[in-house]
């Protein structure tokens, strides 16, 4: 088989389970392009951060059309990760921290996957959590809502732009844990694609610009995503993401154990 349909086909499977759950972009993106099919891990990082953000339009547009994005909720994220965006990738250049050695970018990519499938394995509890705390004192849990989402969105902005996973499941899992009435599954999925897109683009950018995007492999990657995105995005609202979930948490796991090499 060509490296093309490779490529395409790697692209389609991550892009639907991207449409139907929100998670894997980055997180499973990635560790295909790092232990699959040898691609240096700051290329594979700069590539997949484009590579979530045409994707994520796509599936972005979707979910706006069918009324599943929440948009004060998404404003309050961007405040938070576009500046950390900006910030990190300010420090990548003057630093000059884009040149760090793959070992480094492996163990930070395999740390961040690991914290990825935690947060994936145990976003009910976090959710279970938060119910609890809006239940008991709601008053001061929605007095600190709108700040600890800027937070968690400048979270989202540091990570997306040092290692291109997180936007999914660790942003999924900060928002069950803030709006745990508010966010329904279907509004979940969508308002984290969404959110996704301006922040990949901001940080894709700052990496195309350090030279680490492989526009090549980035166009077959997308022949495959777009159509993967657009069924699983119209697949979210009748399939049960939980059933996905366990899975590619232990996907996770195990590469992230491999690019820590442990």
């Amino acid at each position: 088989m060509d490296a093309w349909w490779v490529n395409a086909i790697a692209g389609f499977g991550v892009g639907t389970v991207v449409g139907i759950t929100g998670v894997g972009g980055g997180a499973l993106m990635t560790p295909i392009l790092v232990l699959l099919f040898g691609v240096a891990p700051a290329s594979a990082i700069g590539t997949d951060l484009w590579f979530a953000a045409i994707t994520k339009s796509v599936g972005g547009f979707v979910h706006h059309s069918r009324g599943t994005v929440d948009r004060e909720v998404l404003k309050l994220l961007c405040l938070g990760s576009l500046p950390a965006s900006l910030a990190t990738l300010a420090w990548l250049h003057l630093s000059n921290a884009s040149q760090l050695k793959s070992g480094l970018l492996m163990s930070a990519l395999g740390a961040v996957l690991l914290l990825t499938a935690v947060a994936m394995v145990f976003k009910k509890r976090v959710q279970a959590v938060g119910l609890k705390l809006r239940t008991v004192s709601p008053v001061d849990f929605k007095r600190w809502q709108p700040a600890l989402t800027v937070v968690a969105g400048a979270v989202l902005g540091l990570l997306v732009t040092l290692t291109s996973i997180g936007a999914g499941a660790l942003g999924a899992v900060m928002l069950v844990y803030l709006y745990p009435f508010r966010m329904t599954p279907s509004r979940l999925v969508g308002t984290d694609i969404v959110h996704a897109i301006p922040l990949t683009i901001v940080a894709g950018t700052g990496h195309l610009l350090l030279g680490n995007v492989d526009l090549v492999l980035l166009s077959t990657l997308l022949i495959g995503s777009i159509p993967g995105i657009i069924i699983g995005s119209h697949l979210s609202t009748r399939m049960p993401e939980g059933l996905l979930r366990p899975a590619i948490a232990a996907l996770l796991v195990v590469a992230g154990l491999k690019l820590l090499h442990v």
